[in-house]
């Protein structure tokens, strides 16, 4: 196992990573892997098995890997790599006038030696069970010595792979640009050169059908720096996705993804199924998940020295239990805090696949995906680890205008949401306002009652400390620019992720409660309800230890918010705990049209002839 390995396989660890800037907190991030060296230990061995996954059709399987070594330390970890072979010979040279550095992966993710070996600091022998999902790719698992600070690679194993690393995995639905749309979007390794991509699709128990697909993919010259451009790169695969018309209002459809070879063979995914949406204003039980900032999570534990997403599994997990009382999805910003390392973006469609196979789920763009200086965001910081917004236009579709502009509206039933970006200009004359404006203006309340914005950074309220500290109770000038909006078009609910923690604020208009009821709002409402629910997953905010009157709960715990539309006159609002799925807080709006039409402050013109 040990003995395929070649001396310029290491080269890589010693130099390629001399410009990346450390990103925060990310746990591959963590891992210095410009002060690696090679010590390879001729009496140290690591092996996993089996090596032969997917056989039985899964794209994600567990495999054990032993290892042991002659000195051990309470720090030795292991790291797993894909492709595996990240010999220098694999890498492509900065330019041609240099050779090293040379731009290698980072590891896709790595685990303590100990973690599940008590004696491992006594005995040197070890093994743990890590979970592998398919991504185009072969794996190799690398034994260190030295800490994540001060790593020395000790002992390589051999391979492992799945039996078909090109199959077509991970499907997201999302809606179209019209209500009879649906969207499917999925990973594969078959470009348009090697297959044709399309969705075998009907009606549940009927002739199913045909739709082509359209690929896209990028490469690191489409990205805006490190570690996406050096450590953090890896290839994406091809992404597809295909449009399913003229679907009928809340009817079942199976579909399966499949690629034509030109041999004219053909690859199939396994069998799946999704509602279409009802018609805009129909009368029916509609349910809806919102929350933000989930990221991703290892079921092994792998990447937790940080505890970065730690209650991001809970969250996936509480949605697929009780996902047959869910019928759309909104997941508002900072997807899967990748920041930079692209590996993570196939581990995060793995572990909402479940969900996203069978309910649309659509996205708001958060500072984690989007940020980065000179790229035309908002705010100059470094926050996608150089994406800056590639990725997730590319691996999710939303029906926006312009993907690189990522504000769209989209109707569900008797819902209108209006989806802003925080990450682009969302001030009084830009172009992202007049997209508002028009969202909430343009809505039938008759027949769509239930208006709802949604938005990444809180522009609204929040006393979560790094708002409260600067005196803002919000980003700064996001109340200033758009309450009027949401006042003038009686905006029902604005929910927004950023701060992770949950708060729900009174009805509200210019920092002032418009209604002090706290769960049974009937009639006029006056103002908007403010709701931050942004702790879906990653680690939790505090709040300030003052509380605003406006702000009616509170909670420093992970969650997400579920509303359920009865009909045109009732709504409920839900606020749920991840770790078990109870509803801490809730509330209920009851009204009619009439109410929706009545005038509140800054709602009507002051005069009108009648008066």
């Amino acid at each position: 196992m040990r003995a395929f390995f070649i001396l310029p396989a290491i080269l890589w660890l010693l130099l390629c990573s001399q410009r990346v800037i450390s990103h925060g907190d990310h746990p591959l991030a963590r891992i210095s892997i410009q002060k690696t060296v090679a010590a390879i230990d001729n009496n140290a061995s690591i092996r996993a098995f089996p090596s032969t996954l997917g056989a039985n059709g899964l794209n994600q399987e567990w495999v054990t890997v032993e290892y042991s070594i002659s000195n051990p330390a309470i720090d030795d970890w292991i790291g797993v790599f894909s492709p595996a072979n990240f010999s220098a010979a694999a890498c492509s040279a900065e330019n041609r006038m240099v050779s090293p550095p040379l731009l290698c992966n980072a590891p896709i993710k790595y685990q303590y030696a100990n973690r599940t070996n008590p004696t491992y600091k006594n005995t040197g022998k070890g093994s743990l069970k890590l979970q592998l999902i398919n991504q185009r790719s072969d794996f190799s698992f690398a034994l260190f010595s030295g800490g994540v600070s001060n790593p020395k690679l000790v002992a390589l194993s051999n391979k492992v792979a799945f039996v078909n690393p090109n199959a077509p995995v991970y499907p997201r639905l999302a809606q179209g640009k019209t209500w009879d749309e649906m969207t499917v979007t999925w990973t594969s390794g078959y470009g348009i050169n090697d297959a044709e991509p399309f969705v075998e699709w009907g009606l549940k128990g009927d002739e199913q059908r045909r739709s082509p697909a359209g690929t896209l993919t990028f490469d690191r010259n489409s990205l805006c720096g490190a570690p996406a451009t050096t450590v953090g790169w890896r290839d994406p695969g091809f992404i597809h996705t295909s449009y399913l018309k003229e679907l009928w209002p809340n009817v079942l459809y199976t579909y399966k993804l499949g690629h034509r070879l030109h041999n004219g063979s053909y690859i199939w995914s396994q069998n799946y199924q999704f509602r279409a949406s009802p018609y805009p204003g129909q009368n029916s039980l509609q349910r809806v998940v919102i929350f933000g900032d989930m990221g991703k999570d290892e079921a092994d534990g792998s990447n937790e020295y940080n505890n970065f997403q730690q209650g991001a599994l809970d969250t996936t997990n509480q949605l697929i239990k009780d996902l047959k009382n869910i019928d759309i999805v909104f997941h508002i910003g900072d997807i899967t805090y990748a920041n930079g390392y692209l590996s993570q973006w196939d581990q995060f469609t793995s572990q909402i696949a479940p969900i996203s196979s069978l309910v649309p789920y659509m996205l708001a763009s958060g500072n984690h995906e989007r940020d980065w200086p000179g790229t035309g965001s908002f705010y100059g910081n470094l926050d996608s680890g150089g994406e800056c917004g590639v990725p997730v236009q590319n691996m999710f579709y939303v029906p926006a205008e312009n993907r690189a502009k990522f504000w769209y509206s989209t109707d569900y039933g008797m819902f209108r949401f209006c989806i802003a970006d925080t990450e682009h200009d969302w001030r009084e004359g830009s172009e992202q306002y007049n997209f508002i404006e028009h969202c909430l203006a343009s809505v039938d309340r008759q027949k769509q009652p239930w208006l709802i914005f949604l938005a990444h950074r809180v522009l609204g309220y929040s006393s979560a400390t790094f708002y409260a500290d600067d005196g803002s109770f919000a980003e700064p000038m996001g109340r200033e620019s758009l309450q009027k909006l949401w006042q003038k078009y009686k905006v029902d609910i604005a929910i927004y992720g950023h701060a992770h923690n949950y708060e729900r604020t009174c009805p509200i208009y210019q920092n002032i409660c418009t209604n002090n009821e706290k769960h049974f709002y009937k009639g006029i409402l006056n103002g908007t309800i403010h709701v931050v629910a942004g702790g879906a997953g990653a680690g939790l905010a505090e709040f300030s230890t003052f509380q605003p009157k406006w702000s009616i709960f509170r909670d420093y715990d992970y969650g997400f918010v579920k509303l359920t539309a009865f009909n045109h006159s009732n709504l409920l609002f839900e606020y749920k705990k991840s770790g078990n799925g109870s509803v801490y807080d809730s509330f209920r709006i009851s009204r009619d049209y009439k109410d929706i039409l009545a005038c509140t402050m800054d709602s009507c013109p002051s005069t009108t002839l009648a008066s």
